[in-house]
């Protein structure tokens, strides 16, 4: 029987932010966003680190990480 895995809404939340910078990468010619001139002001990817964090510590502001 085959398991199937469903996102949570901070997993969802990530998915959705890397697809954007992901995009905006491929659109700038960029494989990374280091070689971008607004790698520090850049809300695009402000919002994936958010959402990296968040989905680490399911919106908990403690620090402690569910892997």
């Amino acid at each position: 029987m085959e398991e199937i895995a469903t996102l949570d809404s901070f997993e969802e939340n990530l998915k959705q932010n890397k697809e954007k910078l992901e995009n905006c990468q491929k659109t700038k010619n960029f494989t990374s966003c280091y070689n971008c001139p607004e790698i520090f002001t850049c809300q695009t990817r402000k919002n994936y680190v958010d959402a990296v964090y968040n989905s680490m510590s399911k919106g908990k502001n403690e620090g402690g990480f569910d892997f």
